[in-house]
């Protein structure tokens, strides 16, 4: 099971060296669309390059030893299937998620990128799928792939008797009774801890003191990188905007234990990979 890889970024504009990497033993992640081909073992499936069509775009993911590893794009931009996605994550080896975060989201961007959105010339994929160049002569402009930041942040309620709750909010989709952090995209000309006491006040209407980055996560719908941060609040009447959820409340430390270590709870926790599920164990471990 291949579980890191090295990006390599110095062999991406050297031809030469890509070309090498290209040769019996490179490797082809297999996908299905954008979701994942999984081994029993939930690592992920690898094929011979020689497996890719003969004019398909190829992205270099990077090195394994001496192996190139590469993906190829989607001919056409692909549907999002939610609900594919979630139950391969399930299934997915924890040491996999970044390898097929970064795929995901890279042959994705090139899939929806052929046409420069400076003058509608075609492009073409170069540095081995880590950019792409207009083909108009006259335009020639440099197109790069895009990361979304979003903030993704744990709400304290701290009381004078020293007790603690913690916010946590239902999206409009989620399953009855997933109850996760707050999350919400980084404005332009936002820093990450004005993000987190506006998605805060917007969402559930309170003010926030204190804003601390804890850990961050790639997450490849649509890539998006995850900034995790925990947050402290003393007001605790909670206003919900419902056009962005359709719940939120306050658990104390006693239900969202119960709800964490698997039993009978009053929610349904985030599933393990993500990184929300990673922030509320922090934020448990803290107390």
């Amino acid at each position: 099971m291949i579980t890191q890889l090295d990006r390599a970024d110095h062999i991406r504009a050297d031809p030469d060296a890509l070309a090498s990497y290209m040769g019996m033993r490179a490797r082809l992640l297999r996908l299905e669309g954008l979701l994942p081909v999984l081994a029993d073992d939930g690592g992920l499936t690898w094929d011979s390059l020689a497996d890719a069509d003969d004019d398909a775009e190829l992205v270099f993911l990077g090195i394994d030893g001496d192996r190139g590893c590469f993906a190829t794009v989607p001919r056409m931009p692909v549907r999002d299937e939610r609900r594919q996605f979630m139950a391969a994550m399930m299934s997915m080896h924890d040491g996999q998620f970044g390898i097929f975060a970064g795929a995901r989201s890279i042959v994705d961007w090139h899939a929806r990128h052929r046409f420069c959105a400076q003058c509608g010339s075609h492009t073409s994929l170069t540095k081995g799928g880590w950019q792409r160049m207009c083909l108009n002569d006259t335009c020639g402009a440099q197109h790069f792939p895009r990361v979304d930041p979003v903030t993704i942040m744990t709400v304290e309620h701290r009381a004078e008797d020293g007790s603690r709750r913690l916010l946590l909010g239902r999206g409009l989709g989620f399953p009855e009774g997933l109850y996760s952090a707050l999350a919400g995209f980084v404005e332009p000309g936002e820093t990450i801890e004005e993000a987190v006491r506006r998605e805060v006040m917007e969402e559930a209407g309170l003010p926030v003191a204190q804003v601390r980055y804890l850990s961050s996560q790639p997450w490849p719908m649509q890539s998006q990188l995850m900034i995790g941060c925990a947050a402290v609040t003393f007001h605790d009447r909670i206003v919900i905007d419902r056009t962005e959820l359709a719940d939120a409340r306050w658990f104390d430390e006693g239900e969202v234990r119960d709800a964490m270590s698997g039993r009978a709870a009053s929610f349904n926790p985030p599933p393990r990979y993500a990184i929300a599920h990673r922030l509320i164990r922090m934020w448990l471990d803290a107390g």
